[in-house]
């Protein structure tokens, strides 16, 4: 009899078959525990809440093997700290937005979204088909980190102002509170971009601090009480195409998963990334009926103002890409996408959603 064959007989056999098994199955399924620090309060259930979804699905398709305990923002570490202290093993893992650290290098406000960029089905599809995943934990690994898509809000609101904002004049001057890189292209209108947590936005609004300030869209900026202290409601928010929100994990940590739980982790990313979208969509017709009906007022940007957005936007690529390699290269892959993306998009989603919203605007839905 094969000596191999004969053990394996045996083993299966033997009374204390299951004794023996034991540690072969516990080094494969080892019991962690890991903290995840937030970037967002807790009242933003939607945001907030991708991280906890994603920490469920973990903790049940693990069978609590994996346990991550997901802190709010400040908790732990500050908000727009949470990616240093992933990177310096304070904490194991955040969920956050990447583009919150452009200081450190525009590189990593492409694993959010830059002004004028991929829409979220866009940006999903190069994620996940495009080779994007891969190519941002090329960067993201130098920083120490394991970057996964975890949560998306769609196409942001373009913010709420004090004032009405009729041309490119009006923008001089105005103090704004605005998330990561699209500070440095507003810049180049004459706003003065102010990086504010969400938390402290609205006591900002209040006091005069800041003159406007975007956040995300009718759900969370309802939450946070905008409208009470800036009337003006503006859109869309030509710099938030598609913010994507991350799950970063320490790289030596990810590194010493089995590859089993790694699975795990990145399934349980993908799925928030599209449960966190659905909810937006089901939460913000809502939210948005109760704005107008508590005296919000709804502006489009003037054309010249998205104009010359747009014209600020391409010129500083151009300029990033000239001396940052790891920028041009993402950058240069998400530009050919999109390009190829609305080849499609204008002859499908495109007339379809003009000529259903046509229907709805005659009272036919």
């Amino acid at each position: 009899m094969d000596r191999r064959s004969f053990l394996t007989k045996a083993a299966v056999g033997a009374a204390g078959s299951a004794v023996l098994a034991a540690p072969a199955i516990a080094q494969e399924n080892p019991k962690l525990n890991w903290r995840v620090t937030s970037s967002f309060p807790k009242a933003l259930d939607t945001i907030y809440g991708a991280a906890e979804t994603m920490a469920k699905y973990v903790n049940e398709m693990t069978e609590g093997g994996l346990t991550l305990q997901v802190f709010p923002a400040g908790e732990l570490v500050p908000g727009l700290e949470a990616a240093d202290a992933v990177t310096n093993g304070t904490v194991e893992a955040c969920h956050t937005a990447s583009y919150y650290f452009w200081g450190k290098d525009p590189t990593y406000a492409l694993g959010t979204c830059v002004p004028f960029g991929l829409n979220y089905r866009q940006m999903n599809a190069w994620l996940y088909y495009g080779g994007g995943i891969d190519m941002l934990n090329e960067f993201f690994h130098t920083q120490n980190l394991h970057y996964m898509p975890c949560g998306n809000t769609g196409v942001q609101m373009g913010g709420w102002y004090r004032k009405e904002i009729n041309s490119v004049a009006d923008l001089q001057g105005l103090k704004m509170r605005i998330g990561g890189f699209a500070g440095k292209i507003i810049e180049k209108l004459g706003v003065v971009p102010q990086q504010i947590a969400g938390g402290d936005i609205y006591p900002s609004l209040e006091k005069g601090t800041i003159d406007a300030a975007e956040w995300v869209g009718p759900y969370d900026d309802e939450k946070l009480g905008f409208y009470k202290v800036a009337p003006y409601y503006y859109y869309p928010g030509w710099w938030e195409g598609a913010p994507t929100l991350s799950t970063m994990v320490n790289l030596d940590k990810w590194n010493e998963l089995p590859a089993h739980y790694q699975s795990v982790l990145s399934t349980a990313c993908e799925a928030a990334n599209s449960n966190m979208m659905a909810s937006y969509d089901h939460k913000n017709p809502g939210a948005l009926r109760s704005l107008v009906a508590n005296g919000t007022q709804l502006r489009p940007f003037p054309q010249d103002v998205m104009s010359a957005a747009f014209d600020a936007a391409m010129a500083t690529y151009e300029e990033v890409s000239a001396t940052n390699a790891a920028f041009k290269k993402i950058h240069d892959s998400q530009k050919a996408f999109k390009a190829d993306a609305y080849l499609w998009a204008q002859l499908s989603e495109y007339n379809y959603d003009v000529f259903m919203m046509g229907q709805q605007q005659a009272g036919k839905l």
